[in-house]
Order: structure tokens, then C-alpha cells, then sequence
């Protein structure tokens, strides 16, 4: 996949739409019980990489301060999910000890890799940092834990929604009609090519989460270091 290309096809499309006014809005961010629970490996960028970002969002917050923009707490790069987000799963329903185990067995002779996240793409409902690879290592794991869990006979929906390839960062998600969509959009477009910074992928963690993930219930299973 040309990352590159896959980000601006996604740009083009959705701003095209924007420009026809249409937004696409998240009901459930307000839902007063989501009870949406999943699974998912994931890396977090460092925090001046996530500090950067938090002053992309502080400024388009400013102009719409409805829409939902992610705390630093919560910005991630999912690596694979695991069990996607469905209604009234909990880790009652699974032995997450195994999920932890077979990871670790994927992981163990990984090493860490390198992430650029470079411009800013969108989806009709949300923002999100491009984030390029910087060699095949992150595919290697996607892959490595394909085939694993495949062959495991344990719970999990890897692929089922669609094959992640990608290495972006959602940051804005849509869930207002917005006071000045014109204005709004003229300032994101002023950070489509903005480099956020390149950083070191060390660890990797395994958690249950929403669909947000949130950080006052996404819980943590267990943390990888990378060598």
C-alpha cells in the first residue's frame, strides 16, 4: 500500500464532501451508557510528539469547541485490534491471560521501529495525524499476529471491519453540526502537511477499552518492550 497516496485519496474525498457540507456525526460520543468494550494493541507517540498535536487541536478547539477532540492521555496508534468494540463484551468472557501470552510470543523478538507522523488526513467523521512507517517492522507484527491468532481458536474479529495498513492517529472526531464549517475547514487545511515529529516505538500495550479509548476505563492487560 502507498501510504501516501492512501492518506491524500482519503483527504480529497472528504474534503470534497465537506465542501458540500456534509459532516458525518458520532452519537454515541455522548451516549449516556456505551457499553462498547474491545481489545487492542497499541503504541503511544512520546509526549512532545502528543504535545504538538494537543496545540493542533487547542487552536481548532478554539474555533469549535463542540466537536470532540482526544485528551493527550488518549491520542495512540493502534498497532492490530484485537476484538473490536461490540456491545456488552467484558473480560468475563474471555481468558485474557491467553491474549497476553500469544502476543508475547509474537513480540518477544521484535524490535522497535520508527513512526513519522507527518500531515493530517480526514474521514467524513473524523481528524486524523498520518503516520508513516519508517521500515517493515510494524507490519511484520500486524502479520505475525494474523497468523497467530487465526490458528489460536481464541475470540477475535481481527480484519473483520477491514485490514488495518495504516499507522494513523484519530484526533478529532465530529459530533455537532459546526457553527462555522467553512472557517473551521480553511484552518485545518492549514496543518495538512505539518510534521508533529518521528519517534522510537519501544513498547506496545495490550488493552481493554472503549471505543474512544478513553483513559478513565481503558484498562491495561499488559505492556511489550521492544528491543
Amino acid at each position: 500500500m502507498d501510504l501516501e497516496q492512501h492518506y491524500h485519496q482519503l483527504w480529497t474525498r472528504s474534503v470534497q464532501q465537506f465542501e458540500s457540507g456534509h459532516y458525518e456525526y458520532d452519537p454515541m460520543i455522548d451516549a449516556p451508557v456505551d457499553s462498547r468494550r474491545g481489545i487492542t494493541l497499541l503504541a503511544r507517540a512520546p509526549l512532545n510528539v502528543r504535545m504538538t498535536i494537543e496545540t493542533m487541536l487547542s487552536d481548532l478547539k478554539a474555533s469549535e469547541p463542540e466537536q470532540y477532540y482526544y485528551p493527550i492521555t488518549d491520542i495512540h496508534l493502534t498497532v492490530l485490534s484485537i476484538i473490536s468494540c461490540y456491545e456488552n463484551f467484558s473480560l468475563s468472557l474471555i481468558d485474557a491471560t491467553q491474549y497476553v501470552a500469544l502476543v508475547q510470543e509474537v513480540i518477544i523478538a521484535q524490535k522497535s521501529f520508527k513512526i513519522q507522523f507527518r500531515g493530517i488526513t480526514a474521514s467524513p467523521s473524523c481528524l486524523l495525524i498520518q503516520g508513516f512507517p519508517l521500515d517493515n517492522a510494524l507490519k511484520k507484527i500486524r502479520n505475525g499476529l494474523r497468523q497467530r491468532f487465526q490458528n489460536s481458536g481464541l475470540q477475535h474479529s481481527i480484519d473483520k471491519r477491514y485490514a488495518i495498513q495504516t499507522a494513523h492517529s484519530t484526533v478529532v472526531r465530529f459530533r455537532k453540526p459546526f457553527i462555522q464549517p467553512e472557517a473551521f475547514l480553511q484552518k485545518v487545511k492549514t496543518y495538512r502537511e505539518v510534521d508533529f515529529g518521528t519517534f522510537d516505538v519501544n513498547e506496545l500495550e495490550l488493552v481493554f477499552n472503549d471505543w474512544y479509548q478513553k483513559t478513565g476505563i481503558t484498562g491495561v492487560l499488559a505492556k511489550y518492550p521492544l528491543k
